[in-house]
């Protein structure tokens, strides 16, 4: 017979594996703490103290600090990005004119040989003269300028390389000219050969090149606005900040706030007028001095162009047609330059003024050659009395010279000014950053003192 067990008055049976009496539906032993999901203790502390005075107050003084730290950070990136564009765009520029001065003492060079040869026999000695230092001018450049830059150093190198042949050809010229032998014009213009048709457009290359990083120089000279926005937003941290203290705090001013409001928006004014006025002094750099050397210096490189074309007319006597359509070509753009750039204010117009008198020379020896006069004209080619043709081109040449000269100085003069004008206002807004972020946690910190 089986034996039902006997349950006590009140008590439970509970089933393998089921809740303890008046536990919870679950797993046995299963803690009876907060529900899933619930914030930690450690959170729910730092809602309650950022509920509380003390705690908003510290949220004031971070976000004070921080946004003038910002400020600072901010300013000081911009000042540099500034100040090194402008240094490279100096720096390039200087690059770029080098490089047209060598390619201008190369034509130059070029052309006082090409004119010599038209002397016969032994060359004056003051045309030789100039040769030898239109030639040293131009080897020291190629050396100079490959050093400075590695990105022009392998056809500069290529153009040093062939001034060694040209000025090998040019010699021999000059050995067979002094013996009455006709083939020294064959090495003569071979030797111009090599200059136009390998020096030259190699150096034109380099001038590109340059001038590209020279554009992308200027580009990078940012504008200030966007450090304005900057100190705008750290400014508006501090005045609501001071608003919010104030009726919390039933005072009107806090010391440390106002002291550093007055100084981001003091030295955020400056800065902001240093790093634009350095900006709009680039880009009047680059419309202004910089492009004048340009107009000068290409002018002056086609007119010496066009002066070996003269000499070249004349050394092939009567079938020369193509040397002075060249040379009308090559003066005629040398003017449009020229014009150019006077119109535009950035030139006097005396330079321009005495390539057309040279051009006017010019045509005189063109009317004796055409006329069969060719010993006259010969003559007057190679005169060297104030009103010679000579001459003409010697003050054209002293004047674009001097154009190149003066405004090269002054790009290079008015870039560095530029560059240390932004150093400076960067250097400003991180030094007025930390102190109104310094101003500002001391500021606040008084406040704080006061619930302690």
């Amino acid at each position: 017979m089986t034996t039902t067990p006997v349950r006590p008055a009140g008590q439970q049976i509970v089933p393998a594996g089921g809740p303890a009496p008046g536990g919870a539906p679950g797993l046995a032993g299963a803690p009876s703490g907060a529900p899933s999901g619930a914030p930690s203790a450690g959170v729910s502390r730092a809602r309650g103290a950022l509920r509380r005075t003390p705690g908003k107050l510290r949220l004031v003084m971070a976000l004070c600090v921080l946004a003038a730290v910002a400020l600072g950070v901010l300013g000081f990136q911009a000042g540099s990005v500034q100040s090194r564009a402008l240094e490279a765009a100096s720096e390039d520029t200087a690059q770029l004119v080098g490089v047209q001065e060598v390619r201008n003492a190369l034509v130059a060079a070029d052309a006082t040989a090409t004119g010599a040869f038209l002397v016969g026999g032994l060359e004056p000695a003051d045309q030789r003269a100039r040769y030898d230092d239109l030639v040293d001018q131009a080897a020291s450049g190629l050396a100079t300028l490959s050093g400075s830059n590695e990105g022009d150093a392998e056809l500069l190198g290529q153009v040093a390389a062939d001034l060694t042949v040209y000025t090998g050809l040019v010699e021999q010229a000059r050995a067979n000219n002094r013996q009455g032998f006709p083939v020294g014009s064959a090495y003569l213009d071979q030797a111009s050969t090599i200059l136009r048709e390998q020096m030259l457009p190699a150096l034109d290359e380099v001038v590109l090149d340059d001038a590209d990083r020279v554009a992308a120089d200027f580009s990078g000279v940012r504008n200030a606005l966007w450090v304005l926005a900057g100190g705008l937003v750290a400014l508006a941290v501090l005045v609501v900040s001071q608003v919010w203290l104030a009726r919390r705090t039933h005072r009107v001013l806090n010391v440390g706030l106002a002291i550093a409001t007055a100084v981001v928006l003091v030295v955020g004014i400056v800065s902001t007028v240093l790093l634009a006025q350095a900006s709009s002094r680039a880009q009047d750099v680059r419309t202004g001095p910089y492009a004048a050397t340009l107009a000068a210096s290409q002018a002056y490189s086609l007119a010496n162009d066009a002066k070996s074309m003269e000499a070249f007319t004349l050394i092939k006597r009567g079938s020369g047609q193509a040397y002075e359509e060249a040379f009308v070509a090559a003066t005629d753009d040398a003017t449009a330059r020229l014009d150019t750039a006077a119109s535009e204010g950035i030139l006097d117009g005396s330079t321009a003024q005495a390539l057309d008198a040279w051009v006017t020379r010019h045509a005189d020896i063109r009317a004796l050659d055409d006329a069969g006069r060719w010993d006259e004209a010969v003559a007057l080619a190679t005169a060297t009395d104030p009103e010679s043709p000579n001459a003409a081109f010697d003050a054209f040449s002293a004047s674009a010279r001097d154009d190149i000269e003066t405004n090269a100085a002054a790009t290079s003069e008015r870039l560095d000014g530029a560059a240390t004008t932004a150093t400076v206002a960067g250097w400003l807004l991180l030094v007025a950053g930390l102190v109104a972020a310094l101003l500002a946690w001391r500021g606040v910190t008084a406040r704080l003192e006061e619930y302690r």
